[in-house]
């Protein structure tokens, strides 16, 4: 009867967000009796399942099929159903990302289970089953009580801080039957961005839109993001003028961010943007324009042209990393 909760990883090394999908379910497990079982796919040394345990998982089982290093939505999916059912579990925890959405709706799908995206809160059982989201592209949250036996649930990344304990998790291996349908989309190459940040993992982030000119002053969203150990990102005309690659576009038709920190150099804010970022804890604007939509969701403001302000920025951030 334990709580299942499906961990990420790439090239072996656990994602941030997946010890806060365990830290998650470890808690739900706590307020409903049960223990938590981490799903790990793929290749892994047991050293990065181990560290599992220390934010409250009480067993990992480990399938070892080299297959499942690249995500296979529908082996995933074959794979958590089948430990579900055999562990008796009613409750599924995946995160509310790339991966999760591929994975999750199949998994309630086979196992006719209620599916709720999106989660920001832990279950309210006072209310059956009740867990809070965002709804109107984050302009609004609603309380969605699953009423199903099983439920699926996804957990919105960087909602929850992470407490790291002295506790252990047992591991387990075991195997799955897999089909060829299971593998029936086949990984030809994989294209890697290295020597940045992950967007979809970073803590901070630094954003430009077409305030920034044009690519050639790019330089300058860098140089600050570097100071900062930020990733970057754009708005979408950004990327639509190829200034910067789709990777980086965040907003409704792009990735979905929330950073404790999003700096926002020359973008409006339209809707369509806020939407992807308007979970992040703290939003900083430079803009031109005092009226700027962006303005009215920010925590902090600055007016002003970022030809000098980043610049004064960056500097600013040097000169505290040196007297820290």
């Amino acid at each position: 009867m334990s709580v299942l909760v499906l961990v990420e990883h790439t090239e072996g090394n656990i994602k941030k967000k997946s010890f806060e999908a365990v830290q998650y379910a470890a808690q739900i497990a706590k307020n409903t009796g049960t223990t938590a079982t981490a799903v790990v796919l793929g290749t892994i040394a047991d050293a990065e399942m181990e560290a599992l345990g220390n934010y409250g998982a009480n067993k990992v089982i480990h399938i070892a099929d080299k297959r499942l290093d690249e995500l296979h939505a529908r082996a995933y999916a074959t794979a958590l159903v089948n430990i579900a059912k055999a562990e008796g579990s009613k409750i599924i925890i995946t995160l509310y990302d790339i991966n999760g959405r591929a994975v999750a709706p199949r998994v309630a799908v086979q196992l006719k289970a209620g599916l709720l995206a999106g989660a920001l809160s832990y279950p309210d059982t006072a209310k059956g089953f009740a867990i809070k989201k965002a709804v109107f592209s984050g302009k609004a949250f609603a309380w969605v009580n699953l009423l199903s036996d099983i439920k699926v649930i996804m957990l919105m990344p960087n909602t929850f801080p992470l407490t790291k304990t002295d506790g252990k998790a047992t591991i387990e291996t075991q195997e799955v039957s897999f089909t060829e349908k299971d593998f029936g989309i086949k990984v030809t190459s994989v294209n890697k961005v290295t020597g940045e940040i992950s967007l979809a993992d970073a803590t901070l982030v630094v954003s430009g839109g077409r305030g920034m000119k044009g690519p050639e002053n790019w330089g300058l969203i860098e140089d600050l993001a570097k100071e900062l150990g930020a990733a970057t990102a754009c708005s979408r005309p950004v990327a639509d003028a190829h200034w910067r690659p789709h990777h980086e576009h965040v907003g409704q038709t792009g990735g979905s961010i929330r950073p404790d920190l999003y700096i926002a150099v020359g973008i409006s804010g339209a809707i369509q943007h806020l939407a992807g970022v308007n979970g992040s804890k703290t939003i900083v604007v430079i803009n031109t324009d005092p009226e700027a939509p962006f303005f009215k969701a920010a925590n902090y403001g600055v007016v002003g042209d970022a030809m000098k302000v980043l610049p004064m920025l960056t500097e600013a951030v040097k000169k505290f990393k040196l007297h820290k």
